[in-house]
Formats: C-alpha cells, sequence, structure tokens
C-alpha cells in the first residue's frame, strides 16, 4: 500500500511523456500488440482465469460496476480522508501474458506502452519489479530493455481499482477497473528521435506560415547526423530543408522554414499535411529513422475578447463527449469511434470536448482528419471534495494550494500535453473539470502555457473561485441561464464566453436550445458552447428472463449511486440516435434559410465555406402532399447571406401551402451521402375559399336509457355511460374503436426533467384530476340534426374547479368534441389538456399532417418539418431508459389512426392540436423505472391534446420550462376538434 495512498508517489520508472509520433527503421516491424486473452486472477483468489485486454474486470465477470456522479464511490462505506483508499474493497487483479522476443530486437532499446489502465499499475517482468504508474486515461510506458532475453518472457501486472490519484478521478461515471486500452510493446534504434513538436506561426494576412519542428534525438553513441524534414500535400513535395548536428546522448534540435499560402486547417477544411522527418549518418548516409506526422497550418488566438480560428470568429457548435460504449464500456473500439465523428459532422457539430479526460490517442487522429475543434481535458476532477449536496464546502477541496497534490497534477497535464501536442484539432487545453479552483490548476495553466504558445487554456472553475481568475482565457460557465449569460455580456465582460456544459440531455430534454443559439448572432464574445453529453453510459445487461436491457447507475447492486444521472446523451448507449437529434441538427447549422412566399433568403455563418458545393433544393407542399420540386445551386460567400427568387408558381386553390427549401450535400463525402439533409427553412401559409357548401347531413338515432346514452346511425354506434361518467363505446363498421371510459386528461408522464424540477410534487393535482374527474351533470338532447351529450366534471384540484366535454354527433358518425376548462386561481400550471383514448391494440398505425418526423414540443420545433408523417405506435416510443413522456407531435392538422385493414378514425381541427400514439398510458410509462419493466402491450392510447407544456432542458435538477412553454390554469381554455370515420 506504499504506493497507493501517497498522492506525491504517482509514478516509478515511468518513461516521461512524449509525442504519439510515428516511426520505422530498418524497414521492419518493431512493434508487438498485447492486446488479447491474458492469464488473470482475481485479488486474493489462487485460481487463474483468463481475461481480455482491452476491457474493464467488471465486464467481464470480476467485480459489478458502481456509478456515482459527485459523491465518491466509497462515501458511507468507509470514512477517508484525500490520500487514502478504501481497504475493504480496493478490488484488484493480475495479469500475465506470455511474450516472444526476436533476435534482432535484443540490441536495441525495449519499451512496454499501457494506453490506458484504471487506476494504477505495478508492472513486473520476468518477476521482477519494473515500474509504477497512476493517471488513468494518459499512457504509463516503461524501458523493459534491462529485464528481457531473446525468447519467451512474462509480463504481470496488477492493477488496483482505487488508489490516492483516484480522488483526482472523481468524475461523473462509472467506476471501472483494469486495462482498457491497447497495450503493446516496441523497440527503438540506438539513434531514436523520442519527441517532436510541430508548430506554425501564420503571418496577419494568412499567406504564408513558419514551419517549426523541435526534435528530441537520444542516442547511445556520438553521432553526426542529417536531419531532413519534408513537407507533403496530397502526396505532393511543398517543402524539404535539412539540417546537420553532432549528436551525443540527448539533443534538441529546432528546424524552421516559412511555407508561402498554405491550406489552413479548420474545422470545416481540415486540410492535413505530411511531415516527414528523416535522420541519417552524415558520414555514411544510412538512413537511421523515418518519423511521419500529419500536420495542420492554423491559428488559435484571442483578440478584441473574442476566439478567432484563422482570424474568423468561431462559434462552438459542441458537444462533451465520455468514451463510452454499452457493450464495453470506456475501452471502445474503431468502428466506434468512427461511427461517433461521422454521426457528429453529419448532424452539425464542429466541436467537441473530452470530458473529462484525456481519450485514446486515436479519436484525436480522427478529428483532425475529418474536423473537429477539440477542448483537451486533463484527467482531474474533485467534484466531492467541495461541492456536497449542492452546498459549496472549500475546507476540504484538492488539489487547491495543497503542496502534496502539485506535482500529481502538473504531471497529468504534461503527460496529456506531450502526446497530443501535434493535433491540429486541439485548440484549448483544459485543466480537469469540477475541481473548485486554487495555486495548484493555475500552475497547470501556467505550465500550458509555458510549453505552448499556440493554444488557448480552459478551466470552468474560476467561475466558482476568482482567486487565480488568468488560470483561464475563457469565461466558461455550466448550465447558466440566458438571462445571466446576457447580463455578463452587457456589463463588463472581460473574456470571451462559452458554455462547456449546457442544455443537458437527459431522457426527454432539449427544451428552449434556440434561447442559446439565438445568442451568437447577438453577441460576438458569446462563442456556443457543449451540450451535456453525447452517448447515454448505458451499459447492456440481462433481466432476470434473460432479456437484454440498457442498464444504469444500481442496477448492478452498486450502492452507493447515482441511478439514472449516467444517461444524458444524445444517442443512447447503443448508439442509436434519439428524437431530440432534429433539433439540435437544425440549430446547430452554420447555414440559415429564411423562407417568403416569393424568395427565400440563404445565411452563411460558416467561416470558410461556399455554399456553392452543396444543392438546394426547393419543395411546395400543398395540405402536405409535395406538388413542386426543383433544384439549383445557391453561391454565397462565407459571412454573408444573399436572396434568391423561388420559382413561378399558382398558388390559386384553396389549401394550405408549404414552402421548404432545403440544403443538402452535392457529392459523397467521408461523413454524409449526396443528397443527405444539412438544414432546411419552411414558410407556411393559407389561400381561404369563401365559399360555403350546405351538404345535407342526416340526423342520427338518440336513444336515452337508464344507464347509458346510445347514438347510432350510418355504420357507427356511440354509447355514452351515466354511472362511469364519460363516452365508453365508439363503433365504425361493428369495429369498437375504444376500451375504458375516455374522461378529461390533464397528466403526462413525468420526464428526467420533470422529476428533477419536483414536477410531480407541485403539479400532482393534476393527475388526481385525470384519474378521478367527478361527473356532476349529463345532459342529452337533439339540436339541428345533432345528438348532443354533454358531461359536467368537478376536479379534485384545491381549489376544486370544473370541466365539460360536450359531443355533437350527426348522423355520419362524426363527432364534434368541445373540451371546456374553466380557470380559477391558485392552481399551478397543467401539464397538458386533452383527452386519452384507450383503444385495441390492433389499432397502431399513426399518420398526421403536423410537423414530423421526429417527436417534437412546443419548446423544440426547430428541427420540424410541417409534412404528412407515419409511424406505429411501437416505432413512436421513445426508448429513454426511463419510460416517459414521448412521441409527441405539434401542429396536427388531422391524425388517423387505423389497424392493418385501414379502419380507424381519423381526429381533426379547425385549429392545429398535439398528439400521440402509444401503447403505454402515461400512468403506466409514470409506473415504470426501466423500459423492460413495462407490461406486456394490451392496448393502444391515443392521446388527443390542444397543447403540451414543453419539456424543458437548461439542466435536469430543478430548471424548470420557461414559462411561455407553460400552460396557466387561471384561464379559460376550450379545445375543439372532430372525431371521424375511415
Amino acid at each position: 500500500m506504499n504506493f497507493l495512498e501517497n498522492s506525491t508517489l504517482f509514478k516509478k520508472n515511468r518513461v516521461e511523456a512524449h509525442s504519439s509520433h510515428k516511426f520505422n527503421f530498418s524497414n521492419s516491424n518493431f512493434k508487438i500488440s498485447l492486446n488479447g486473452t491474458w492469464d488473470f486472477s482475481f485479488c486474493d483468489s489462487k485460481k487463474w482465469g483468463y481475461i481480455q485486454v482491452p476491457g474493464h474486470m467488471e465486464l467481464q465477470g470480476y467485480g459489478n460496476p458502481q456509478y456515482v456522479n459527485t459523491m465518491y464511490p466509497w462515501d458511507g462505506n468507509e470514512n477517508l480522508v484525500p490520500g487514502e483508499v478504501p481497504h475493504k474493497n480496493n478490488i484488484y487483479g493480475t495479469y500475465r501474458k506470455e511474450i516472444f522476443i526476436p533476435e534482432n530486437w535484443i540490441e536495441k532499446n525495449i519499451f512496454i506502452s499501457f494506453q490506458g489502465v484504471e487506476s494504477c499499475l505495478e508492472l513486473y517482468c520476468n518477476g521482477e519489479f519494473v515500474g509504477y504508474s497512476e493517471d488513468s486515461f494518459t499512457p504509463s510506458e516503461f524501458d523493459l530493455t534491462k529485464f528481457l532475453k531473446v525468447g519467451k518472457n512474462e509480463i504481470t501486472a496488477r492493477v488496483y481499482k482505487w488508489c490516492s490519484g483516484s480522488w483526482l478521478e472523481d468524475q461523473d461515471f462509472w467506476r471501472f477497473c483494469g486495462i482498457f486500452r491497447d497495450v503493446y510493446i516496441y523497440a527503438t534504434p540506438t539513434t531514436h528521435i523520442q519527441d517532436i513538436f510541430l508548430t506554425s506561426n501564420l503571418s496577419e494576412n494568412f499567406k504564408s506560415a513558419t514551419f517549426k519542428g523541435i526534435y528530441k534525438i537520444i542516442s547511445k553513441e556520438r553521432k553526426n547526423l542529417s536531419i531532413l524534414t519534408e513537407i507533403f500535400f496530397e502526396n505532393s513535395l511543398i517543402s524539404s530543408f535539412s539540417e546537420k548536428n553532432f549528436i551525443e546522448n540527448y539533443s534538441e534540435i529546432v528546424t524552421e522554414k516559412v511555407i508561402e499560402n498554405p491550406k489552413l486547417w479548420s474545422a470545416e477544411t481540415p486540410y492535413l499535411y505530411d511531415v516527414k522527418i528523416t535522420i541519417s549518418d552524415s558520414n555514411t548516409d544510412e538512413i537511421l529513422e523515418v518519423v511521419t506526422e500529419k500536420f495542420g497550418f492554423r491559428k488559435v488566438e484571442i483578440k478584441n475578447k473574442i476566439i478567432l480560428i484563422n482570424g474568423k470568429r468561431v462559434v462552438f457548435k459542441g458537444v462533451n463527449r465520455h468514451e463510452f460504449s454499452c457493450d464495453k464500456g470506456r475501452s471502445i473500439t474503431e468502428e466506434e469511434m468512427l461511427w461517433d465523428i461521422k454521426f457528429l459532422k453529419a448532424n452539425n457539430f464542429n466541436a467537441v470536448r473530452t470530458s473529462h479526460y484525456p481519450n485514446q490517442k486515436r479519436w484525436y487522429e480522427l478529428c483532425d482528419e475529418y474536423g473537429l475543434y477539440v477542448i483537451d481535458e486533463a484527467n482531474i476532477e474533485s467534484h466531492g471534495t467541495w461541492q456536497i449536496l449542492g452546498q459549496i464546502k472549500t475546507e476540504t477541496v484538492i488539489p487547491n494550494n495543497l503542496p502534496e497534490w502539485l506535482d500529481n497534477v502538473l504531471d497529468r497535464g504534461k503527460s496529456m500535453f506531450e502526446r497530443d501536442k501535434n493535433h491540429p484539432s486541439i485548440i484549448m487545453w483544459s485543466c480537469g473539470n469540477e475541481s473548485f479552483g486554487g495555486e495548484n490548476l493555475y500552475k497547470m495553466a501556467e505550465q500550458f502555457k509555458e510549453l505552448d504558445s499556440t493554444r488557448l487554456v480552459h478551466y470552468e472553475g474560476v467561475f466558482w473561485d476568482r482567486r487565480y481568475d488568468n488560470t483561464s482565457d475563457v469565461e466558461s460557465r455550466m448550465y447558466a441561464p440566458v438571462v445571466d449569460i446576457i447580463k455578463y455580456l452587457e456589463e463588463t465582460p472581460e473574456k470571451p464566453f462559452i458554455l462547456c456544459e449546457y442544455t443537458h440531455a437527459m431522457g426527454n430534454s432539449n427544451g428552449g436550445l434556440f434561447k442559446y443559439t439565438d445568442l451568437e448572432e447577438k453577441y460576438p464574445m458569446y462563442q456556443g458552447g457543449f451540450i451535456w453529453d453525447y452517448i447515454d453510459q448505458s451499459l447492456s445487461k440481462r433481466d432476470k428472463y434473460g432479456n437484454e436491457y440498457l442498464a444504469f447507475g444500481g442496477d448492478y447492486d452498486d450502492r452507493p449511486t447515482d441511478y439514472n444521472f449516467c444517461v444524458n446523451g444524445l444517442v443512447y448507449g447503443n448508439r442509436v440516435p434519439s428524437p431530440k437529434m432534429q433539433e439540435v441538427k437544425q440549430l446547430f447549422s452554420d447555414y440559415k434559410i429564411k423562407v417568403e412566399k416569393d424568395k427565400f433568403t440563404l445565411k452563411n455563418t460558416s467561416l470558410f465555406t461556399n455554399t456553392k458545393k452543396f444543392t438546394t433544393n426547393i419543395k411546395f407542399l400543398k395540405n402536405g402532399v409535395v406538388s413542386f420540386k426543383a433544384s439549383m445551386i445557391c453561391e454565397v460567400e462565407p459571412l454573408s447571406q444573399k436572396d434568391f427568387p423561388l420559382p413561378k408558381y399558382n398558388f390559386i386553390e384553396k389549401g394550405e401551402y408549404t414552402i421548404q427549401v432545403s440544403l443538402h450535400y452535392s457529392e459523397n463525402c467521408k461523413f454524409a451521402k449526396t443528397g443527405d439533409e444539412i438544414c432546411f427553412g419552411q414558410y407556411i401559409f393559407v389561400i381561404e375559399n369563401n365559399e360555403v357548401k350546405n351538404t345535407p347531413i342526416s340526423t342520427p338515432t338518440l336513444i336515452e336509457g337508464d344507464f347509458n346514452i346510445g347514438v347510432c346511425g350510418k355504420d357507427f354506434h356511440c354509447i355514452f355511460s351515466k354511472a362511469y361518467g364519460g363516452l365508453i363505446s365508439l363503433k365504425y363498421f361493428e369495429k369498437e374503436m375504444i376500451e375504458g371510459v375516455v374522461l378529461p386528461n390533464f397528466w403526462k408522464a413525468p420526464t428526467d426533467n420533470d422529476r428533477g424540477n419536483k414536477l410531480p410534487f407541485r403539479y400532482a393535482q393534476w393527475k388526481i384530476a385525470s384519474l378521478y374527474p367527478r361527473c356532476c351533470e349529463i345532459k342529452c338532447y337533439e339540436e339541428n340534426s345533432f345528438a348532443i351529450v354533454e358531461y359536467n366534471y368537478e376536479l379534485p384540484t384545491s381549489p376544486a374547479t370544473k370541466c365539460s366535454i360536450q359531443y355533437k354527433i350527426n348522423g355520419e358518425g362524426e363527432i364534434f368534441v368541445s373540451e371546456k376548462y374553466f380557470g380559477i386561481e391558485e392552481l399551478s400550471q397543467m401539464p397538458l389538456f386533452g383527452m386519452s383514448f384507450k383503444m385495441p391494440l390492433e389499432f397502431d398505425n399513426f399518420k398526421w399532417y403536423g410537423y414530423g418526423p421526429e417527436e417534437n414540443y412546443i419548446d423544440r420545433l426547430d428541427g420540424a418539418k410541417l409534412g404528412i408523417f407515419e409511424t406505429t405506435a411501437k416505432k413512436n416510443f421513445s426508448e429513454y431508459v426511463i419510460p416517459q413522456e414521448c412521441g409527441n407531435r405539434c401542429g396536427i392538422r388531422w391524425a388517423t389512426v387505423t389497424n392493418r385493414e385501414g379502419y380507424g378514425l381519423k381526429i381533426s381541427s379547425a385549429t392545429t392540436f398535439e398528439s400521440s400514439l402509444l401503447h403505454y398510458s402515461a400512468h403506466q410509462l409514470e409506473e415504470s423505472d426501466h423500459i423492460f419493466k413495462l407490461p406486456k402491450p394490451t392496448n393502444t392510447y391515443l392521446n388527443v391534446n390542444k397543447i403540451q407544456m414543453g419539456v424543458g432542458g437548461d439542466n435536469s435538477w430543478g430548471a424548470e420550462t420557461h414559462k411561455e412553454f407553460l400552460i396557466p390554469s387561471n384561464k379559460d381554455i376550450i379545445f375543439e376538434y372532430k372525431i371521424s370515420k375511415l
């Protein structure tokens, strides 16, 4: 335990961090992967089994994963002070691997590299102690040269779950253990470029750049070397320059060259050059080593308090991304990383924050290649030492100014910097996350600035602790309300403003995102932000019947836990996009389209891209049906806009018209196919026809019984119950359409955001009102060829209020429904206002003319198009891990619900309404804490609402839906619609 509980002893015999460049020599492969099956012994067990590397112990049957957010995982089990580790449950595993060293390796320097080990590693080779290392997310490398022999050798690694460094790794994530990234051994020549640092300094007009290379070379013997640097672009040699130097033991070579008219790297134009460095013996011309690295010319700076990329103000359309897979936890694959980068680019993201630790090095290569701005974050978080149950407790915070943590902190920052410094995608170094403030983090920031003048430094924690405000070059906030952002920007802002976390994507969320993106144009110092977060941290698990589901905290009997707070993603844990992406994609586009009746305006807010590379498509729709299509190329320069006339079209017939203009990729690219949509705009208008046709309608038969009121006519029959206080039967063509009494409805299944802001407590009376209204009066009569049935309800609210439903039925089976609510003061806002129809299971096809295709809400509507869409009740269910309100559509003109044979009903209205079709009622959704616990569907529920409150999303632990998207209960509400047969 000498290593484990000493915050000042975090490495022993570990190779100093260096760049992750590629090299080769002697035309041979001197790298051997050790990924695969290792012998494994768990804790004190004398039994040896097997384990896969890379991977986590817990996901391979050794121990249980545990999810906690802020609190430390041992809280409530052991009383520890920072630096101490649990003694009761500090699991560990012993890994053993036999390796074979070829004879031609033995004169080389041989190293072993562990790219990621959580949380610490003791290493042995052939029974001898080699070294020790902490920091789970940067490489741990050791020199094995003196321990190895030709032929068979044995590598043994002991990995502990907790060490003193775990106090600096209190991130909001699953707590795992094991060798979870690649492991390999490699050999280097006797003269070797150990480290390179490539930078460029662009001229003021960006027409030339001074390329600078710093090469650190080690050699076992005195050498007179020639160092040739060649720069290639698309396989063509751009520049070549050489140096001659005398090398002994360790030398640093600096070389510079002016490059004219370089193509500049940005997220839009990720131009990469190939740099090739060849070192040769000057006396013999023998090539000793060749190093290759990708390089991008770009400039990141702050001018006039604004962040500039290559001289242009940048707005970050970003996301926080945990490395995560529902199958392998943080041990993600190349295929998953490729899926992620393509998905983000295709959905208009331009930035990513590596929350909250350095990622696999391959991720940065992909960000270089595909084009994403990266905030690279050091593996430091001590949230649980200072923010406890929402209260700030500064006396216990680490690392603060404590000298025993300084070297550890600086080492973590430097390890990240040295490995990642050559990636042009990285535009900021981050000093970690949620660790309050203090001198240690300030010294880390100063270390970044001393090592690297080409990037900015980020740290959100200065908002909480202004003692060392210069720790961060930017004013970074988390979940700041829009009003607070405006206040900062309109007073005396000293730094550019970004949101390193905002619009919390937990469950059905991200409402009101437009309020943030609207700031981009109004306030130049507002430079966007990073959504929390990208992917649900849910794990594949099987229930007691063997069915697979996505699990969250607590599902592994892990205590303490923070339950489902690990599932905040825009995509589900199985990498299926959630419906929220529809809104994000539209609002994050660099291109804005405003459509009017005779023209459209294309606004290009990109920095470097002309819209002529895209295709503009135009559609005219009449009542949701496409009546005209056209395509054109619109040339708009970056940071400008232009008007374009729409094709001539005679809009003369009565109806509702929609003009949709959309931007599409004109050809395949790395992340999109020809024709894929980037963004759209739409304009909606109506041509009225005042001609009134009086079509004779037959009169239905009204049958008033003792217990029921019947109304029947051509191919329909409905029954209204006096005893149960509502409609209980509706038959069209002898097929029953409803099961159970139809009552007024005011309730929805609470979302994660609702639970976080205590909506169920505040609004509970509306659930009771939906379940238990008292029918206090029933009327039936005939009037003007209609049979009319009226119900008046008293609602069990406090104070009590009233509601009524009138059914007005003609002989064709058309039912005109009028639902009225009578407003009253002193009641909470209403979750929704409408009715829910419990239907037979067979009626599961849903078609509507309204907004879609994905679910939408009144505060999440920018990404929805007006049109005719269809789905099923099953497909309409959004698989948020805890069932909640989902599947809603706004702006509906009409909707149909049918069975396979096409029988069913149609809902329509003179005014728009909202609707959804699901196999579960709001109450069934609310009663289940996992999807797999939902009952087997036995019915379909058609929800017909005048309005539903917004979903909110500023955060999920208290922020309420914005006032304009709530439903006041102190005003009368009337909802009128028509039910007809199909």
